[in-house]
């Protein structure tokens, strides 16, 4: 099974990347973790994306806040899918992270999950991995099964408790 490269913008994003990290060893998939920067280490954000084919991964997740150039750079010098995990900040509460990797040039597509949707780019990962993947597609659609059931256990539980007849 290929792997998922996971690049974060500094140290600080971890909180975040650790929910995509914590679903990726749930699910038994490989990854392998960086923090570079798309302005500070520009020279190693780019190779890393030129080289992560090669390197047996199967999507990008790119973590940042702020301007959150991040996924564009990774996106650029890759063909391999790269998913846009936007990170909330400390003045527009992620939105400005969010609107820097949704809107790319034509040509340059970057998936994009919630801001601090750690756990939804891991499983966006998943699922590109497991279109060619039959044993994680099943795992992958055993989890919504045990989703589903939680919440209608919930709703069973609620009717019982609130519910007046």
């Amino acid at each position: 099974m290929k792997s998922i490269g996971i690049i974060m913008g500094s140290r600080s994003d971890l909180p975040v990347v650790q929910k995509a990290v914590d679903t990726l060893k749930q699910l038994g998939i490989g990854y392998e973790l960086h923090i570079l920067s798309a302005h500070r280490t520009a020279s190693e954000a780019a190779e890393f994306a030129r080289t992560a084919r090669s390197r047996g991964f199967g999507a990008i997740i790119a973590a940042a806040g702020m301007a959150a150039h991040l996924a564009g750079a990774m996106a650029a010098n890759t063909t391999l899918p790269v998913i846009g995990l936007p990170c909330a900040g400390p003045h527009l509460e992620g939105l400005d992270a969010l609107l820097s990797t949704v809107q790319m040039p034509s040509g340059i597509p970057v998936a994009t999950v919630a801001i601090n949707g750690g756990a939804n780019a891991a499983f966006l990962a998943a699922q590109i991995l497991a279109v060619e993947d039959g044993a994680l597609a099943q795992k992958l659609a055993e989890l919504r099964t045990a989703a589903a059931e939680k919440i209608l256990e919930q709703d069973r539980a609620i009717q019982q408790e609130l519910n007046q007849q």
